[in-house]
């Protein structure tokens, strides 16, 4: 069963802005503004239009609490996506492809043709931006399970939203925490059962019935080995917390009746939506050496104040710094000053490490499309 899905991402963005498909509140809109050519020392501006101009770095006059009030009363899904194709635009592109994915790619097609069945695995906190756009193409018809790894990382709302999407459209959703097992034992029998029709046929031929193979698919640290070793109840498949451990394909048995195939992750050749590259930095899915760490941190603390789901309060009780959501950068510096002798590379990868750790709370960076 293929999945059509839409809506996250802008595969065009030098043309222009994207169009979400979430309900966007009219009052206040948020721009990006940069000259073609800036001097070194002129910041990329974000633009509050009909109110007063905050930058990059927070030197803006934004000091209005009734105005901050009503923004963040206006704000929600479609200004976030607006606002990161904004920001995203005056960063560094995040590009990351290692040569063994492309060898990967290849030897993975031919795999395809052996699978009875395909498990899919993304990241619970952005599954839009760790599905794959090829992905659909590749696999045709043949059957497919979802899994949100790290369902954990993610509130009860969110998890609701994402399942009632899946479920509307006929996609058979499996939430799972590879860490620590959850999810496993169900997946395993759900692969079994969706692929119980490969051995009838077999029979009806005068065969003998086979293992069910299924292939795990899915972007680089999403959880795929750590599923696979949860599911054998022994380490199996070399597993850890950062993108590119699995580099080979390897074939392992569950059991008598189910063999899985662990698969290094794959992504793009070129990230074309600079806006599911940055939470893929975000949420430790691409390699570090693709993307600027302090950026994407500034990225994130802009992004948590001001996510509807977000508590606005995570990084004021974590750092004991104020943000008002426009500042990113300059969060991260008053963070370098007060923690890291003004090392700003360290505090901008502690606030990631603290994210994807879950010490600022279960967020989710998406939402399912609405429409």
């Amino acid at each position: 069963m293929a999945i059509q899905l839409s809506g996250v991402f802008f595969n065009k963005p030098s043309i222009s802005p994207p169009v979400s498909h979430h309900r966007r509140r009219p009052p206040l809109t948020v721009f990006a503004t940069a000259s073609a050519a800036p001097p070194p020392s002129s910041p990329p501006t974000i633009q509050i239009v009909g109110g007063k101009t905050a930058n990059w770095y927070g030197n803006g006059n934004m000091s209005s609490n009734n105005a901050a009030d009503s923004f963040e009363e206006e704000y929600g899904w479609a200004d976030i996506e607006a606002d990161l194709y904004h920001w995203t635009k005056t960063l560094r592109p995040v590009q990351w492809y290692p040569g063994h994915i492309a060898k990967t790619e290849r030897e993975l097609k031919e795999q395809l043709k052996l699978m009875d069945v395909v498990i899919e695995v993304r990241d619970a906190r952005i599954p839009m931006s760790t599905s794959h756009p090829q992905m659909d193409s590749w696999l045709g018809n043949r059957k497919r399970i979802l899994v949100l790894n790290r369902e954990d990382m993610i509130s009860t709302a969110d998890r609701n939203a994402w399942a009632d999407y899946y479920g509307r459209q006929g996609i058979k959703v499996v939430f799972s925490n590879g860490q620590l097992g959850m999810g496993a034992m169900k997946l395993g029998r759900l692969a079994k059962s969706v692929a119980a029709g490969v051995n009838l046929k077999r029979r009806a031929r005068g065969l003998l019935p086979r293992p069910v193979r299924a292939g795990i698919v899915g972007y680089p640290n999403v959880g795929k080995s750590s599923l696979i070793n949860r599911l054998l109840k022994r380490r199996m498949c070399p597993a850890a917390p950062r993108p590119g451990v699995t580099r080979v394909l390897k074939w392992v048995r569950f059991g008598s009746d189910l063999e899985l195939l662990d698969s290094p992750g794959i992504i793009p050749m070129r990230m074309s939506d600079q806006t599911a590259a940055i939470k893929l930095a975000i949420c430790d899915d691409i390699g570090e050496r693709s993307y600027n760490v302090t950026d994407v941190a500034g990225v994130l603390v802009q992004m948590l104040s001001k996510l509807p789901t977000a508590n606005k309060s995570n990084l004021w009780e974590r750092y004991k710094i104020d943000t008002d959501g426009r500042c990113g950068k300059t969060f991260i510096h008053k963070l370098a000053v007060q923690l890291f002798n003004g090392d700003e590379h360290q505090a901008a990868f502690r606030v990631l490490s603290d994210f994807r750790k879950g010490r600022l709370g279960t967020i989710a960076l998406e939402r399912p499309p609405i429409g």
